[in-house]
Parts: C-alpha cells; sequence; structure tokens
C-alpha cells in the first residue's frame, strides 16, 4: 500500500536545506567553546519551540487542520521522549567528565549524527508500513513492551545508569585507536606521537550517537502511531532534536526533579502502542473504533501535565519532610 504524504520533492528539498542551514548556524554558534548561561539558553530553547509552532501553521493553510494536528501530536510525543534522552546525555556527560564549555559542542555533533540515523528509520519504517498493515501491530508491539519495561524500572526507583566500560562502541574505539588521556578543546582527532589519536571528545560523541539508536527504536514508532506521512515523522523528529541542545543547559538542573516523568512516558507509549493495535484491527474488523489524533494530542498533554505537578507536588513534600528532621540527626532517630 501507499503512504499518502503532503510532501512533493521540492518541499523534501527545502526541508533537508533548512535543516542543514540551521546546523550550519549551531557550529558556527559554538565553534567557540563557552559555558552557556541560562539567558541564551532559554533564548534558543523559544526560538526552536516558535519553528515547529510556526511550521503547523504553515501546515494547517496550505493542507488542512489534519496533517498540522498529527504534526503537533507528533512533536509533542517526541519532545517528551527527548526530554527523557536529556537524562542519558547528563550522565555521558558526567561520565566522560566533559568540560562544561564544551558540552553544547559534544551535543551538537550528537545531535547531528543522530538526525541522520533517525532519517534512517523512518525510512525503513516507511518501507515496513508498506508492506502492509501488519506493521501497526508490530510497532503497537514494540511500544507496549518498551511501556512495560520503562513503568517496571520506574515503579522500582530505578534511575538511568551509563556505565562507559561495558559501552560497546567505547570498547571498541579504545580497542582499535589511541585515545588521548586529555580534552583538546574543540578538536576530535590531533597528532600524538607521530600518529593520529582520537581525544575523549570524539569518544563521548560516539557514544552519545550509538546511545540514540536506542531511543530511535521508541521514538520512531511512536510517532509513526501519530501519522503515517513520513515527511510529519521526519519533521517532528528533526523539530525535536534540533532544539534539545539548548532544552539541556535549561533543564540540567531540573531534570532529576522530574521524578515521575518516566511513569508519565510509560503511559504515553502505552497510549499509543493502544493506538497503532486499534488501528490494524479497524482494518481487520472495520466496526472496531479508532483514537482521534485531537484526541491523542489532549490526552499526552494531559499526562504529562499531570506527571509534572505530581513532581512537585512530591518534591515539596520531601523538602517539607527534611525540613522537620533535626540538624545532624538521622531520619531512624526520630
Amino acid at each position: 500500500m501507499g503512504l499518502e504524504t503532503v510532501a512533493t520533492p521540492q518541499l523534501w528539498a527545502i526541508s533537508i536545506a533548512v535543516l542543514i542551514g540551521l546546523l550550519a548556524a549551531d557550529f558556527v554558534v559554538t565553534r567557540r567553546p563557552h559555558d552557556v548561561p541560562m539567558r541564551e539558553a532559554v533564548g534558543w530553547s523559544i526560538f526552536y519551540l516558535t519553528l515547529p509552532a510556526v511550521f503547523g501553521l504553515v501546515l494547517w493553510q496550505a493542507y488542512g487542520s489534519r496533517p498540522a494536528i498529527e504534526f503537533y501530536t507528533g512533536f509533542v510525543v517526541e519532545k517528551s521522549l527527548s526530554v527523557d534522552n536529556l537524562f542519558v546525555f547528563m550522565l555521558l556527560l558526567g561520565a566522560f567528565a566533559v568540560p562544561s564549555a564544551l558540552a553544547q559542542r559534544v551535543l551538537l555533533y550528537g545531535i547531528a549524527g543522530a538526525l541522520v540515523l533517525r532519517g534512517v528509520f523512518i525510512a525503513a519504517g516507511a518501507a515496513v508500513l508498506q508492506a502492509g498493515t501488519w506493521a501497526f501491530l508490530l510497532f503497537g508491539a514494540v511500544l507496549l513492551l518498551t511501556a512495560g519495561k520503562v513503568m517496571r524500572d520506574a515503579a522500582r526507583g530505578e534511575d538511568h545508569t551509563v556505565d562507559i566500560e561495558q559501552m560497546r562502541s567505547v570498547r571498541m574505539l579504545r580497542r582499535f585507536f589511541p585515545v588521548t588521556k586529555d580534552y583538546q578543546g574543540s578538536k576530535m582527532v590531533v597528532r600524538q606521537a607521530g600518529r593520529r589519536a582520537l581525544t575523549p571528545l570524539a569518544v563521548v560523541v560516539v557514544a552519545v550517537f550509538m546511545t540514540d539508536i536506542v531511543f530511535a527504536v521508541d521514538s520512531v514508532p511512536a510517532v509513526y502511531g501519530v501519522t503515517e506521512d513520513p515527511y510529519l515523522v521526519f519533521a517532528t523528529n528533526a523539530f525535536a532534536l534540533m532544539g534539545l541542545r539548548a532544552l539541556y543547559f535549561v533543564l540540567r538542573n531540573a531534570l532529576d526533579r522530574l521524578r515521575h516523568l518516566n511513569h508519565g512516558l510509560a503511559i504515553i507509549l502505552a497510549f499509543i502502542g493502544v493506538k497503532l493495535v486499534l488501528h490494524w484491527a479497524h482494518g481487520v474488523w472495520p466496526s472496531l473504533p479508532e483514537v482521534p489524533t485531537l484526541a491523542s494530542l489532549g490526552f499526552i498533554a494531559l499526562t504529562l501535565i499531570t506527571v509534572t505537578i505530581t513532581s512537585m507536588v512530591a518534591n515539596r513534600r520531601e523538602a517539607a519532610a527534611a525540613e522537620r528532621v533535626p540538624v545532624g540527626s538521622a531520619p531512624g532517630d526520630r
């Protein structure tokens, strides 16, 4: 079966050219490593939130409400999942002791690689969907299994962990290439003792890139659960990833306070998984209902708002309990 899309070859060409231009501008901005102040990070975050908002309006004007709502819904899904990515990126940067001035360059390299990787996954997903409606059942099963794992980990209170010594990509790089002990500014390859050597910056960039493969397995099917248009899937991923670098510096001090985020992400993934299964089942048994895209957007937004509020309430209760404990005493002494 053919997949319906709003994109023409010209629209694809323009979109890719704009994306490359934005990446080039980001590389220019980060050519001189520096600590990112909150004002700069907030400014870039607002810019990368304004772009998809305007893009959705353009879609609405040119193609009607359905593609625009699908885009907005897919963007919210992808953006919420990308916040979870930031937890792991934060741990990777800490594990590799990345200087704060180089953090934005590491994230930018990782995002550029992730965009290429997502493009491959999106094309593969489109090919699978064209093979038959059974693909919706497959994607739904993947998301339901992922949701179950995320919820189990969240219920157990298991935090994200990163063991760089166990990462195959890191071990392979260190096995075949010499790696300098110290960072050499923004350089990824230097000449040492007459031979080329990688810097720790190159290693952490590869680690970030390889880590995104895991996230792509979840996020691409999740957005295909919102829209079957490969172009819209690509656009939601591109807009979400492009704003990830700035969002990292805005949220890096608040990420650990979103304690219920994974619970919410598990619910969202399970919801989209069920939506995909219902979509497949509707093709077999037309009497079964499908979940409208606008209802999906409302459910996802409500879930994210709810887990944010519950996280804030839990944090306040914990802070209040800590204040009641006398200084110098352990909780068990009361």
